[in-house]
């Protein structure tokens, strides 16, 4: 019996310090994991500002684009009149600015394609942003958990 009991509790020290260290190393795991996930946002966030400022670029760009339309839409009619009144030179400078007008539309369409790409990678970066802290708040309720023994 006295034998039987040795052995038992021998058996019992040496599974809590298996448990013991296994906990540890869940903690460590838990702690890289926390690394792993603050910079992986940190990286998420620069993606954010990064994408922000390229849609903010591409939506000035585009406005330009637009007021340089509505300037030459102006100009063309005044040269359309001044071409109807017989100056050869207004003809020609009418169909410059017909040209300058299709391509600041072609631009102008561009840069809204621009600007729709922006604002899928942006809400596709804050979406990750969003994974990453809900995993960074699991790893420290995990890492707690495990340090606490629960």
């Amino acid at each position: 019996m006295r034998r039987f009991l040795t052995h038992l509790l021998t058996l019992a020290v040496l599974g809590f310090g298996t448990a013991a260290f296994a906990q540890n190393s869940d903690a460590n795991n838990d702690k890289k994991d926390i690394r792993q996930d603050r910079r992986d946002l940190n990286k998420d966030r620069k993606d954010i500002h990064q994408d922000q400022r390229d849609l903010n670029k591409d939506r000035t760009d585009r406005n330009k684009d637009a007021r340089d339309i509505r300037h030459d839409e102006a100009q063309l009619d005044r040269a359309q009149r001044a071409c109807k009144n017989g100056n050869k030179q207004a003809c020609a400078k009418a169909d410059k600015i017909k040209a300058d007008m299709a391509k600041d539309k072609k631009d102008v369409k561009n840069d809204q394609k621009d600007i729709n790409h922006d604002k899928k990678d942006l809400n596709k970066d804050r979406k990750d942003a969003h994974n990453d802290r809900k995993d960074l708040r699991q790893d420290r309720r995990d890492r707690r958990r495990d340090r606490h023994g629960k």
